[in-house]
C-alpha cells in the first residue's frame, strides 16, 4: 500500500514553509502527500504581510471529506491560526483513522512575525496536545504553551519538554535551534525519559521552513513505518538527518533576499 501523509496547515506563496514545504518533504521521502488548507498568507523570505484564515467549518469539511475516501497513515498540523480552527481540527481528527498525529504548534514565523493569538495558543494547549502523539515546539513556542520565559539552556529546555509532556501528548520534541552555539540541540521527552539529540549547526541564512520541514519529515517516516508505536527516537534521528542535508543545500538555491528556504530535494536534484 502506498504510504500517505496528511498536512493541515497554512499556505506559503514563497514555497519554503507551510503546506508547500510539507508536500515537498513528503515527496522527497517517498510518501504521497495530502493537504488541508487552514489559511492563506501573503509572505516571502523577508516576512509575512497578511493572513487570510479559512473558515473553521470548511477546514473540518476538508478533513472529513478526505478521510472518508483516502487512507492516511500519519498526519501533522502546522499553522492553524485561530482557536476555532484548532478546535475544529481536533474534533475532525478525533476518532478518525488518520494515523499518529504530529503537532507542530506554529506560532511565530522565522522572520519573527507572530501568526496566532492568545486564544489559539490556549486552544492548542487544551484541545490539540492531548490528542497528539508528538508535539514539536521550538524554544519560544514551548514557552508560550507553558506561559513561562523561554529556555536559555538545554537543561531548561529539557525541563520544559517534560512539563509539556504532562499536558497530554505522547511525546515532546523540543527544538533548541534558538539556543545558539556550535550545535543544534533538540530534546526528546517521552514516558521513558529524556534524550538529547545533536547536530552541527549549519552556518546559513536559508532557514525558512525548518520547523515545518522537520515535523513533516517525522510524519512521512511514520507513514512509512519507521519506528513503531511509542518509538520516537529512530524517527527523530532520521528526520534530523534529512533536515541537516536540506539545510546544507539551502544556500545553493539562492531564493529570495531574506531567510531563504531549505533545499527539500537535496540529494535528489541540485542547482
Amino acid at each position: 500500500m502506498t504510504p500517505v501523509a496528511l498536512t493541515v496547515a497554512g499556505s506559503d506563496p514563497s514555497g519554503g514553509a507551510g503546506i508547500q514545504a510539507d508536500l515537498k518533504t513528503f515527496s522527497a521521502l517517498g510518501v504521497y502527500g495530502t493537504a488541508v488548507l487552514t489559511a492563506l498568507t501573503a509572505q516571502n523570505t523577508r516576512g509575512v504581510t497578511g493572513v487570510h484564515p479559512v473558515p473553521a467549518a470548511f477546514v473540518g469539511e476538508q478533513i472529513r471529506t478526505l478521510l472518508d475516501d483516502v487512507p492516511v497513515h500519519a498526519a501533522k498540523t502546522g499553522m492553524l491560526g485561530t482557536a476555532d480552527v484548532v478546535r475544529e481540527v481536533a474534533a475532525a481528527l478525533a476518532g478518525r483513522a488518520a494515523g499518529p498525529l504530529v503537532v507542530d504548534p506554529v506560532m511565530v514565523a522565522t522572520s519573527g512575525d507572530r501568526l496566532v493569538d492568545d486564544d489559539a495558543i490556549a486552544a492548542v494547549r487544551t484541545e490539540l496536545l492531548p490528542v497528539a502523539e508528538l508535539v514539536t515546539p521550538n524554544v519560544p513556542e514551548a514557552a508560550a504553551l507553558l506561559g513561562v520565559a523561554p529556555a536559555g539552556s538545554v537543561d531548561e529546555l529539557a525541563a520544559q519538554a517534560e512539563a509539556l509532556l504532562e499536558l497530554g501528548p505522547g511525546a515532546v520534541l523540543a527544538k533548541g535551534g534558538h539556543l545558539g552555539g556550535p550545535e543544534s540541540v533538540d530534546v526528546l521527552a517521552t514516558a521513558d525519559g529524556v534524550v538529547v539529540t545533536r547536530r552541527p549547526r549549519v552556518d546559513t541564512t536559508a532557514t525558512h521552513g525548518t520547523g515545518c520541514t522537520l515535523s513533516s519529515a517525522i510524519a512521512a517516516l511514520v507513514a512509512r513505518g519507521v519506528g513503531g508505536p511509542g518509538r520516537w527516537e529512530p524517527v527523530v534521528e532520521q528526520a534530523r538527518d534529512h533536515l541537516q542535508r536540506m539545510l546544507e543545500g539551502g544556500a545553493s538555491l539562492g531564493i529570495g533576499s531574506g531567510h531563504g528556504p531549505v533545499h527539500h530535494f537535496a540529494g535528489i536534484w541540485s542547482v
